[in-house]
């Protein structure tokens, strides 16, 4: 009796070891599945990366002129965007236009500037009441000075509109 007991102890130790080496993933037991990465990289799949073949979307963000009137242009704007109503332009590069026009607004009687950041070329001006800036951007034609209050929106009020007459006078544009 005590023979048989452990013969069925050992075959039954034997069956499950093998099932569990079966059962586990065993490289013995496993048929030749292997993936592209086995291959050598001549024959393997060609990838496309996902932004080459995805249509472009460049376009796809603009907002378009409010009631006709062409947007303010901005900072980063091309050389051939549309000037917004209220500006002027001046012969001359930006930086030469925006040393103008501080030194014309300084002229100005009532024009405080608050401060200037020549790489964004706007002065942050108060006159008569109102906060807002004046900004020089670089255009085909030199500069394009304009007011424009802080949502970056063409400032129409009257102590911006009466700035930029002034400013004009002085800058003959």
């Amino acid at each position: 009796m005590r023979f048989s007991s452990s013969l069925s102890r050992s075959l039954a130790l034997a069956l499950l070891a093998v099932s569990v080496a079966g059962l586990s993933g065993c490289k013995w037991f496993k048929k030749g599945a292997k993936g592209d990465y086995a291959l050598s990289p001549e024959t393997r799949p060609l990838e496309v990366p996902p932004d080459l073949n995805l249509p472009s979307t460049s376009g796809a963000m603009q907002i378009p002129s409010a009631g006709g009137q062409a947007a303010a242009p901005s900072a980063s704007s091309s050389a051939t965007a549309a000037p917004a109503s209220g500006g002027f332009n001046v012969a001359g590069s930006r930086d030469e236009v925006f040393a103008k026009v501080g030194d014309a607004l300084g002229g100005i009687e009532g024009v405080n500037i608050a401060s200037r950041a020549q790489l964004l070329g706007t002065y942050d001006v108060a006159y008569e009441g109102s906060n807002f800036l004046v900004r020089v951007v670089g255009v085909e034609a030199g500069a394009y000075v304009s007011a424009v209050d802080p949502r970056g929106l063409p400032a129409t009020g009257e102590a911006p509109t009466k700035l930029m007459a002034a400013l004009k006078a002085k800058l003959g544009g």
